[in-house]
């Protein structure tokens, strides 16, 4: 299977280490992983910020620069969700249903598509689990990232009240409403504290972004981290 990473921007630009241990798991497990030096951003920022002309460049470069690979394997609900579900209303057409329906969050894929739960990773450490937005209410993973936790060696993994409200970041939700985004975060980070736990994880770096903003502005001793990141520690 060629298996083609697709880093997404943020990670790309700020989180590398998120997209290094999506290959690490995946090559663990015994597979190829290529990553197309002519991807770009996936054009979400700019779709929903209403501008559909400077989208549409950018879906077209994702369709070429991924036709080739059976799978897409991404460490972002967001940006897949942005792929699966907001492509084929902007520009649709058999090529890009195609690239679509093969483009995949790490746990789907994962748990659905390999089968796998127990990626052979050691975590011991407490752990708790924010459901990014996108990833609960568009592509729907359910479980799936907490059968992967549960599976790690030596992680604890404590409940979070309220998991599956909001954070407030929603991408540009948090500059145009920054009050209202302001308060989401203090319950969330509030949450997060009561949990007892050393360590957050999510589906998405830029919501981790926006809540280790607040846990650190509050010195909370939480630390912030990609769910990949704890399968491939060892």
């Amino acid at each position: 299977m060629r298996i083609a990473l697709f880093v997404t921007c943020v990670n790309d630009l700020m989180f590398p280490d998120t997209g290094k241990a999506v290959v690490t798991v995946l090559e663990r497990l015994g597979h190829q992983v290529e990553f197309p030096l002519d991807q770009t951003c996936c054009g979400q920022m700019h779709a929903n910020s209403g501008y559909r002309a400077e989208t549409l460049p950018l879906v077209d470069n994702f369709v070429r620069t991924f036709s080739a690979y059976d799978a897409i394997v991404a460490p972002s609900a967001s940006c897949v969700a942005m792929v699966r579900e907001s492509y084929p209303r902007l520009a649709p057409s058999p090529a890009l249903e195609s690239v679509a329906s093969r483009t995949f969050e790490l746990s789907e894929f994962l748990v659905d598509r390999l089968g796998v739960t127990d990626v052979g990773a050691r975590f011991p450490h407490r752990v708790t689990y924010h459901p990014t937005c996108h990833g609960l209410r568009m592509l729907r993973l359910g479980d799936r990232p907490r059968q992967l936790l549960e599976a790690v060696e030596g992680l604890t993994l404590s409940p979070l009240s309220g998991a599956e409200e909001c954070c407030g970041f929603g991408g540009t939700f948090a500059l145009k409403n920054p009050g209202v985004s302001g308060a989401m975060l203090a319950d969330k980070c509030a949450a997060v504290c009561d949990t007892g736990a050393e360590y957050l994880a999510a589906a998405d770096n830029s919501c981790l972004t926006h809540i280790g903003g607040g846990l650190s502005r509050s010195s909370a001793p939480v630390t912030p981290i990609h769910y990949a990141q704890i399968l491939a520690s060892r």
